[in-house]
């Protein structure tokens, strides 16, 4: 339930932090919740862990306020076997967070980005009005007598877009074709003026033009999130370069490394809480040690991740949260 909820509204933050798409591109309202959706596994592979510390904490406190705790301690229950079924939440959930980072997010990311590029990009052709004039950049004009889908008919086009040259290209039939530069049109049977250092005038049967109306300020850079892992795992076997090379690894280390977490926290908190509940005393503060222990772990993970400029430093990484995590679990069973 707490996992609906926080995915919940960091969606709904998604969505108002996209508000563009509907205000500026035109887009529909299903075709923009459809994008944003997208998101939803990125999100949720990001407060898993935090998700299951609450979680647990919240029941075990309430099993320690209640004396439940006690009771199944003076019955023989070791504190191993209370916190079994922590540790057995913690473990699926890691499995199905491992699956979700290593599959689904890079999936979904992928898709996403294709998805807001056709948005921004492809779907210009909603924008040109039958027997209009549009404006699709500065010096860049279009009139279609028809539209149907990607397929125009009758197109006028003329662009002005360099100072010291002017096309001017009328066709019978034109489609317009998304490519990584952008949005092209390919118009057949028809004909073209243009000035420059001479004037020409000419006809074809196939003409390919680029619109380019990419926004200027549109990143195409290199998008790690949306990259398989297998592909990236390869990549850092053979990438010349050392910044994208460091990027790679933080990711693996997120998508990997970070599902186990999920264990991890589990046992730090009922071991703490546990722990503390044999000590009257640092009963009432144990909630507090263990969030501030699961900030301090987990501060100390993000900040291992981002500090990888190898795949040794990747194991080393992973070693540490294994060792860790023995290292809890022996002080939770030890009587």
């Amino acid at each position: 339930m707490l996992l609906m909820v926080l995915t919940g509204l960091a969606w709904m933050v998604q969505i108002m932090s996209m508000m563009k798409f509907l205000l500026n591109y035109g887009v529909n309202l299903g075709s923009f919740l459809g994008l944003t959706a997208l998101m939803i596994p990125f999100i949720m592979s990001i407060i898993v862990p935090f998700v299951t510390f609450i979680a647990v904490i919240f029941i075990y406190n309430k099993l320690i306020s209640d004396n439940e705790v006690t009771v199944m301690a003076a019955s023989g229950m070791s504190p191993k076997q209370i916190a079994k079924p922590a540790l057995w939440l913690a473990g699926v959930l890691t499995v199905l967070h491992l699956g979700l980072s290593v599959w689904l997010v890079p999936a979904s990311q992928s898709k996403f980005y294709d998805t807001q590029w056709n948005l921004r990009y492809g779907m210009a052709h909603m924008k040109l009005q039958e027997g209009a004039f549009t404006e699709l950049n500065d010096g860049l004009v279009v009139y279609v007598d028809k539209v149907s889908g990607h397929d125009l008919a009758q197109v006028m086009l003329s662009d002005k877009r360099d100072a010291g040259a002017w096309q001017a290209i009328f066709a019978e039939k034109g489609k317009l074709v998304s490519t990584p530069r952008g949005l092209s049109i390919v118009m057949t049977n028809g004909s073209l003026q243009a000035t420059g250092n001479a004037m020409v005038t000419g006809t074809f049967d196939t003409f390919d033009m680029d619109l380019n109306i990419v926004d200027k300020g549109d990143n195409t850079s290199f998008r790690v999130r949306r990259v398989p892992t297998i592909q990236l795992i390869k990549s850092v076997l053979d990438s010349p370069d050392i910044k994208r090379h460091k990027t790679v690894l933080t990711e693996l280390a997120n998508r990997i490394l970070m599902p186990f977490m999920n264990l991890v926290l589990a046992a730090l908190c009922v071991c703490i809480l546990l722990r503390s509940s044999l000590l009257r005393r640092r009963a009432s503060v144990a909630p507090a040690i263990a969030v501030a222990s699961m900030a301090a772990v987990m501060a100390l993970f993000m900040s291992g991740a981002n500090m990888i400029a190898s795949l040794s430093g990747l194991f080393i990484l992973g070693i540490l949260e294994f060792v860790l995590f023995i290292g809890i679990l022996f002080v939770l069973a030890k009587k």
